[in-house]
């Protein structure tokens, strides 16, 4: 499976929800996304969410992280990192390896 650094946001009771930066893994066809033992499935054409959780059916925005932040579809910055992603993050993506010890973007 391939694996890629996401931007994964939960859209179910709010716009403005609770969201963290990891690392996602792919299905082989790439229906589907793996993250913190949950698959999603994409929602073709959803509104502010864009994949559904396929046990809960709950809806969530992910996307690929943005290289000036600001990841959150709406909301405030605050977003906290998975440490197994936060070097590679800040390092690769935002090009700031001074904030690797920081654990939000």
């Amino acid at each position: 499976m391939k694996a890629k650094i996401m931007y994964v946001e939960n859209k179910q009771s709010d716009l403005n929800g609770t969201g963290r930066i990891g690392r996602v893994s792919f299905s082989k066809t790439g229906k589907s996304i793996y993250y913190g033992g949950r698959t999603f499935q994409s929602r073709k054409g959803g509104y502010k969410a864009n994949y559904f959780d396929v046990e809960t059916g709950d809806k969530y925005w992910i996307s690929g992280p943005k290289r000036a932040g600001g990841d959150r579809l709406y909301g405030q910055p605050g977003v906290e990192i998975d440490e197994d992603v936060r070097e590679e993050y800040w390092t690769t993506i935002r090009l700031q390896p001074s904030r690797i010890r920081e654990k939000t973007a």
